[in-house]
């Protein structure tokens, strides 16, 4: 941890520039080292001079969520490729184009989970501690977007959930477990020591240590659109195919 402050002291203090400051901590450092003291340091202001733009570690912790939130939203909202737009009164959305667009709305998450990897775990957690109502627009706007691209591509009210439902669960379910931490030593050479495959007794976990190196793989955008595909499928005639 540097002694030195990341930014100007004469900048004025913002929640935004509070939260960017918490999320560069969480890049570099992870998120044990994130403290209201130590974005006080990155801030280069005193500890006490964050609570009023977040007023706790809980605050500053959803604080992040919305942030990586309002960057899936810009990336989705481009005026270069926007991604699941949906017209009011405009023409329904063909399933080819339906399918398109969940496609672009996951890897857009991916994305954001690869460039921020040690804050994706909280995008599954925090939200569940908070009433739908009280969540940050940040992240009701990707599920209103979500909500409304499905009902304009024509499917019925359940449908529409079954969807919604699935799509979700896969796709934070397979960021989660694309981008788990599973390096054990990451100055060790070798891949088995690397991992730490040789804590695993061989005669009670055959199949982890016999598929470890594949796993630490990441699976990817590809294998995410492959299981979201899948997972459509599944569902039936009356969802996307």
């Amino acid at each position: 941890m540097s002694g030195e402050p990341s930014t100007s002291r004469r900048e004025r203090l913002t929640r935004e520039r509070v939260l960017r400051a918490a999320l560069t901590v969480a890049d570099t450092e992870g998120l044990a080292a994130l403290s209201m003291r130590r974005v006080a340091v990155e801030l280069g202001v005193e500890t006490m001079a964050l609570y009023r733009y977040t007023a706790s570690k809980d605050d500053l912790l959803d604080g992040l969520v919305e942030t990586l939130f309002l960057e899936v939203e810009e990336r989705l909202s481009s005026a270069l490729h926007p991604i699941g737009t949906v017209v009011p009164e405009g023409p329904p959305v063909g399933l080819p184009d339906l399918r398109d667009a969940l496609h672009g709305i996951a890897r857009e998450l991916y994305r954001v989970a690869v460039a921020h990897p040690n804050i994706i775990s909280l995008c599954a957690s925090r939200p569940l501690t908070v009433p739908l109502a009280r969540r940050p627009q940040a992240v009701l706007r990707v599920h209103e977007r979500l909500l409304a691209l499905l009902r304009a591509a024509g499917l019925d009210e359940r449908a529409v959930l079954r969807v919604y439902r699935a799509f979700i669960s896969w796709v934070l379910g397979y960021i989660v477990i694309d981008l788990r931490a599973v390096v054990d030593d990451p100055d060790e050479p070798d891949p088995a020591f690397r991992l730490g495959l040789h804590r695993l007794p061989a005669r009670d976990f055959p199949m982890l240590r016999a598929y470890g190196p594949a796993l630490a793989e990441r699976g990817g955008e590809e294998e995410l659109t492959a299981g979201l595909d899948a997972l459509l499928a599944s569902l039936g005639s009356d969802t996307v195919r």
